[in-house]
């Protein structure tokens, strides 16, 4: 089973850079999309359909071009749950679960703190998000979240640790938040096969940051505990540029 993971930032912009193209040749059986800035009849799914995925569900949020997260699949669900059920939350399209017989997917967009009120609210949603996954493992044991979490989890993972120490991103309350949230059960997928530095999976459009691969990994496949035994591959492919993000990849039995 081969899942892709990717921040489009914009999927009707993705699609015009060869998206759909690039997904039909990856061929993985789910693609989790974030940021798509799309309600679905805004999206030419019937491209996405001949690409070979008959099933695509779909989670906008209420503010037009802004936010959404989406899921495609190969193979149909046997259960879909739209958002979280937490109305300020949902309100902005973050989350979307499909469920299989023997685990489940999610897509998940964190949202930054560009300022100080925003900042807030990805606390506030951090934290209520925590609580959420609390519940749901009781019910989902086999929980893959894909998705851009925005934040740098180590200074391994950020091309300048030192100078971004005080950046929304890399700030250590959201670094320990992470940190909480893994140890609560989660596998880093990519670090379960991959300890060397430089790999990202975001990088500025300013200042020629991605041509010189100083970017920042802020884009996760954490899976659940019970089953880490089943990963079999985890990689990053910034080959792929139909965003300022990249796609991320993972394999499991």
């Amino acid at each position: 089973m081969k899942i892709v993971s990717y921040n489009v930032n914009g999927i009707r912009a993705a699609f015009n850079k060869g998206l759909i193209e690039w997904i039909g040749q990856a061929g993985p059986d789910i693609v989790c999309l974030q940021e798509t800035k799309a309600m679905q009849e805004q999206v030419a799914v019937h491209e996405i359909e001949a690409a070979g995925y008959p099933y695509h569900f779909w989670f906008s949020a209420q503010k037009k071009g802004y936010s959404g997260v989406a899921i495609l699949s190969k193979h149909k669900p046997v259960n879909v749950v739209y958002g979280t059920g937490i109305d300020y939350m949902d309100e902005e399209g973050r989350n979307l679960r499909i469920d299989f017989e023997t685990f489940s997917v999610m897509s998940l967009y964190l949202p930054s703190g560009t300022n100080v009120a925003r900042y807030e609210h990805k606390f506030r949603y951090m934290d209520d998000f925590y609580q959420y996954i609390n519940e749901l493992k009781k019910e989902v044991q086999n929980l893959i979240i894909c998705g851009d979490y925005n934040i740098c989890h180590e200074a391994i993972d950020i091309h300048d640790p030192v100078r971004n120490a005080r950046v929304s991103g890399f700030l250590p309350n959201e670094r320990q938040w992470l940190s909480r949230f893994m140890d609560n059960g989660f596998v880093d997928s990519f670090r379960h096969f991959n300890k060397e530095p430089h790999n990202y999976t975001w990088w500025s459009n300013f200042g020629n940051a991605r041509a010189n691969n100083k970017g920042w990994r802020i884009d996760y496949a954490l899976v659940s505990q019970p089953m880490a035994g089943r990963l079999t591959r985890a990689v990053i492919l910034p080959e792929a540029r139909h965003s300022d993000h990249c796609p991320i990849m993972v394999e499991f039995e």
